[in-house]
């Protein structure tokens, strides 16, 4: 198979290694902190700081990428082009977010097949109705478990890499309170995920409680003003969640960050008064890696 050119470069892990890895850091003591980016930069700057993976979150793909809220919008093919160009430009595995699977289980088993050639290690399905909403936002609709079910399988089924991961979302918490959420959970990991997110859990105890109650590690999302508390990685750790992602905790600083400046030069003239708070043109070359590409 023709090794591309993102393959070769230094630093960079060969595609076919990063499900892998996941899988080892999922088998390993600790907790995996994944924060969530919207572009290559983003990633770049997360494996810099010393991440152990990177989160592509479909409301940041949205927001971030298209200018657009989080229902749904995006097509199969927009997430997994943009999704691969963030997996190329990193060592780090790639966790996305799939929403519903774009469509029946013909195109969810396409979307796992593309997912895996542009080098993501892992993505997550979820329960909701295609039409969906934010997971933190009321009146979610869920499909029924065996519809979720033949998602999975569906998924399981397009998986050209054995080790690529799956991880299965379920917003039931909102709708049909923790026992149905656990009970949709238990039906997934039947069908084959191997991670289990569940959404918008309101407390610490809950989190606890539902790792307790499954035989597979659990994802925590500690998104800001949302259901959950904003769990320390020491509380998590300790209450048995394996992963924690952080969907749009560096959009929304660079959005306020940005406000910030534009509001700056309207009143002031210039941005000469928050130099001081921005990355050099030598940290930006350092991240970019200016020097190898020079030829």
């Amino acid at each position: 198979m023709f090794a591309p050119w993102w393959g070769a470069r230094k630093g960079f892990a060969p595609l076919s290694t990063k499900s892998s890895h996941l899988r080892k850091l999922l088998d390993s003591p600790g907790l995996i902190q994944a924060p969530g980016v919207f572009n290559p930069l983003l990633a770049r700057l997360v494996e810099r700081v010393g991440f152990p993976a990177v989160y592509v979150s479909g409301a940041g793909l949205s927001n971030g990428m298209l200018g657009l809220p989080d229902v749904g919008l995006l097509s199969m093919t927009e997430v997994t082009r943009m999704a691969g160009q963030i997996a190329r430009v990193t060592s780090l595995p790639v966790i996305c977010d799939a929403d519903t699977g774009y469509g029946g289980p013909g195109m969810i088993r396409r979307a796992v097949e593309e997912f895996i050639e542009q080098g993501v290690a892992g993505i997550h399905l979820e329960d909701q109705v295609a039409d969906k909403k934010c997971g933190h936002l009321p009146g979610k609709q869920l499909v029924p478990i065996q519809e979720m079910v033949d998602r999975l399988e569906a998924a399981g089924g397009g998986r050209t890499d054995p080790d690529f991961v799956l991880i299965a979302r379920t917003d039931a918490r909102a709708g049909e309170g923790f026992e149905g959420a656990l009970e949709r959970a238990k039906a997934y990991i039947e069908a084959g995920a191997y991670m289990i997110f569940p959404e918008a859990l309101q407390s610490l105890e809950e989190f606890q409680k539902f790792a307790e109650s499954v035989s597979v590690p659990i994802l925590a999302n500690m998104t800001e003003f949302g259901k959950s508390p904003l769990l320390t990685a020491h509380e998590l750790e300790a209450a048995g969640v394996k992963m924690a992602i952080y969907p749009q905790t560096c959009l929304r600083i660079l959005m306020k960050a940005s406000e910030e400046v534009l509001n700056e030069i309207l009143e002031r003239g210039t941005q000469a008064g928050v130099v001081d708070k921005m990355q050099t043109r030598e940290e930006l070359y350092q991240l970019l890696d200016y020097e190898g590409w020079k030829v």
